[in-house]
């Protein structure tokens, strides 16, 4: 939208101004007089839809009540102005039009020449107080002013729909952003809570925030099959491959239990698997150059539970697609798991999400949940990637800390670890 000022001695000036520099097609946004004359505001390509629009995200920032009502009384104001502008303006051009008229002495008409009527015609098309210029000027105020009326008439009408407890969505998203959720997941759980006070909408932002984390309902154990974790460095995958190897144990035997790794990047990275495998006496496989991972599966195809430890490659480290192709390619079922650490910031947790997805994953398991501040960052991962939770660790004991992961108990853990770093919070004051 271009816009433009116009300063002159007199209104018919100004007017005439515009119309030369801008044409037709302009907007008369406002005038006022000044010292010396008159100034005039224009517009070129002015969009109502976008004006209007401006005023609505304008609303939708007052963050309670009271700003939003001083908000809309501030723009039906700016509109009244407006208004009375725009009404100002066409008084004054009827006043200027009958102030002509009068000083005008009507003529005898006599038979015209050619040249006459040519010379005429070229006045009316150029002269901008003509009949048919004021015209053109009236129909174009007519219209702004019909538009400011629009304009405050839907304002009006969406202050008067709008729901009372605005204040308390506004309020609700805070506090979900608080608990760890992410804006807009946080904005679309308060949205959904049409009436009634703060601790009711939270309490159903809690229920439907539980009933839409996906979680595994069988027990790796007791199913049996083929389990492969992936993951960055660091993220715990060796230490969740031994609890759940332990806990295995301790339940079935060692008979029908084999660790397999696939990390041959790195010097001594499958130490920590064999140190597992001598204690809980289950043999480690180790898959390189020689032994592919579908051979060393089919050496396995007699044991009930199989779970396969990977190297922890990014998208620029060497070996890492070789890596997600023996799984994703693999002839044998193999169902591949994200670790995700609960320490991890979410565009972290995204990044990697992105970089394994890949492998055709099956599931997550949320590790370091002990170590977080506020778990609402992984439940808001887990929800908006839609990956089922198979378990959850929260410590280094093996295998005490691991925990088959069920929606509700994470929703509890992270409201407690909401409440306590409110208290610390509060104490540190």
């Amino acid at each position: 939208m271009k816009v433009k000022r116009f300063f002159a001695q007199s209104m018919s000036e100004a007017l005439r101004q515009v119309r030369e520099q801008m044409g037709d097609d302009a907007v008369i946004l406002s005038n006022r007089r000044v010292d010396g004359g008159v100034e005039i505001v224009t517009a070129l390509d002015y969009d109502e839809n976008m004006a209007r629009q401006r005023l609505g995200d304008a609303a939708k920032e007052a963050t309670n009540g009271s700003r939003l009502a001083e908000l809309q009384a501030e723009q039906h104001r700016q509109l009244e102005d407006e208004l009375n502008r725009s009404r100002d303006r066409i008084r004054e051009v009827r006043e200027t039009q009958s102030e002509k008229e009068r000083v005008e002495q009507p003529a005898v008409r006599h038979p015209q020449s050619a040249q006459n009527r040519f010379s005429e015609a070229e006045t009316d098309a150029s002269d901008p107080f003509s009949e048919k210029a004021y015209s053109g000027e009236l129909a174009q105020m007519r219209a702004e002013i019909s538009s400011l009326r629009d304009m405050m008439s839907a304002q009006r009408h969406e202050a008067a729909e709008k729901p009372a407890n605005n204040a308390v969505q506004q309020r609700l998203t805070e506090r979900l952003q608080e608990f760890g959720l992410g804006l807009e997941l946080a904005g679309s759980l308060a949205r959904r809570h049409r009436e009634g006070r703060l601790e009711e909408g939270w309490k159903q932002s809690l229920k439907m925030l539980s009933a839409g984390l996906k979680t595994n309902r069988a027990e790796w154990g007791e199913a049996g099959g083929v389990y492969a974790l992936v993951g960055p460095t660091g993220s715990g995958k060796t230490t969740t491959i031994g609890k759940l190897a332990a806990h295995y144990v301790l339940q079935h035997g060692p008979e029908s239990l084999a660790l397999v790794t696939t990390d041959r990047y790195r010097v001594a990275a499958h130490e920590q698997l064999f140190v597992f495998g001598r204690i809980l006496n289950v043999p480690v496989r180790v898959v390189d150059e020689r032994h592919s991972l579908d051979d060393i599966l089919d050496d396995l195809s007699d044991r009930h539970l199989v779970l396969i430890d990977t190297a922890g490659l990014t998208s620029s480290d060497k070996g890492y697609e070789e890596q997600l192709d023996e799984l994703a390619k693999s002839h044998h079922r193999i169902q591949t798991h994200l670790v995700a650490s609960a320490t991890s910031q979410p565009r972290i947790m995204k990044s990697v999400w992105h970089c394994y997805k890949m492998a055709n994953l099956s599931g997550c398991v949320v590790t370091k949940t002990d170590e977080a501040l506020t778990l609402g960052e992984a439940l808001g991962f887990v929800m908006e990637t839609g990956l089922p939770v198979a378990y959850y660790t929260n410590g280094q004991k093996i295998p005490e800390d691991l925990h088959r992961a069920e929606s509700v108990t994470l929703v509890r853990m992270a409201v407690e670890r909401l409440k306590q770093l409110q208290q610390q919070n509060a104490v540190a004051v």
